[in-house]
C-alpha cells in the first residue's frame, strides 16, 4: 500500500451520501411521461433499464441517448429536475452516518467535495433541504466541470480547485458503475463502491472499484486509519 495520505475525498451524494429512497426513479418516471414514453410496455421498461444502468451519469446525457432527440431530451430533463426537486423537498434524508462521516474527515484535514449527476439547480436545492450548504469544502455538477459521470472531469476539477497536489492523493465513493469508472478513469488511488444505493457488490467490482464498503461511515473509518 502506498504510503501516500489521502488529502481529498470525492462523494457522490444521491445513493452514497443521500438516501435515494427511489426518488431518481420515481423523478424518471415523470420525465419518461413527458417526453412521450407510453407508460407500459417494451419501450418504458427498456428505458427504466437503462436509466438504471447509467445511474449516476449527467442526466442530460442520459436522456440525450435514450431519447436521441435534443427538444425531448431538455423536456423529459426538465420534467425530471422538476420532479426530483419536489420529492426531494419533503423525502430528501442524509445516508445514516453521512454527516458525522464527512465531519471526521474534514476535521482531519481530508478535504471533502460533494458530486452529483443533476443540474446545479437541482443539486443546490438538495443541499439547501439537507441544511448541507456548507457541511463540504466543494459542490460540483457536471456543468461545473465540463463533462459528467463516466469521465473523469468531476474528480480533476475537485483536485484542481481545492488544490491537492496528485491523483494518488484522492479517494472516490459512490454507489454506481458510474462513479467507479468516473474515479478510476481519474486514476484515484482508492475507488470506493458503496451498498447503500442502486447498484451490487458485484456490479461495483466488476467496474472496478478498489474497495466495497457498506456505508460512507465504513469507508471515513478506511480513510481516516490511513492517516492515523
Amino acid at each position: 500500500m502506498s504510503d501516500t495520505q489521502i488529502d481529498l475525498a470525492v462523494l457522490d451524494m444521491a445513493g452514497t451520501t443521500v438516501a435515494d429512497g427511489g426518488l431518481v426513479l420515481r423523478a424518471f418516471e415523470e420525465a419518461a411521461t413527458a417526453a412521450g414514453i407510453t407508460a407500459e410496455g417494451i419501450e418504458r421498461e427498456a428505458a427504466r433499464r437503462y436509466v438504471l444502468d447509467t445511474m449516476g451519469q449527467s442526466k442530460i446525457t442520459v436522456f440525450r441517448a435514450l431519447l436521441g432527440d435534443e427538444d425531448r431530451a431538455q423536456r423529459a430533463n426538465q420534467a425530471f429536475e422538476t420532479a426530483y426537486d419536489e420529492f426531494a423537498a419533503t423525502a430528501a434524508a442524509p445516508v445514516p452516518g453521512a454527516a458525522e462521516a464527512i465531519t471526521a474527515l474534514r476535521a482531519a484535514g481530508v478535504k471533502v467535495a460533494l458530486t452529483t449527476g443533476f443540474s446545479r439547480a437541482t443539486q443546490d436545492r438538495l443541499l439547501a433541504a439537507l441544511s448541507w450548504q456548507d457541511i463540504a469544502d466543494l459542490t460540483l455538477c457536471p456543468a461545473d466541470a465540463g463533462r459528467g459521470r463516466p469521465y473523469p472531469d468531476l474528480v480533476l476539477t475537485a483536485l484542481l480547485r481545492l488544490g491537492i497536489d496528485a491523483v494518488d492523493r484522492v479517494a472516490v465513493l459512490g454507489d454506481t458503475a458510474s462513479d467507479i469508472a468516473t474515479g478510476r478513469a481519474a486514476g484515484a488511488r482508492i475507488v470506493a463502491g458503496t451498498l447503500t444505493g442502486a447498484h451490487n457488490a458485484e456490479q461495483l467490482r466488476a467496474a472496478g472499484a478498489t474497495h466495497v464498503v457498506d456505508s460512507v461511515t465504513e469507508f471515513a473509518r478506511l480513510l481516516l486509519a490511513q492517516r492515523s
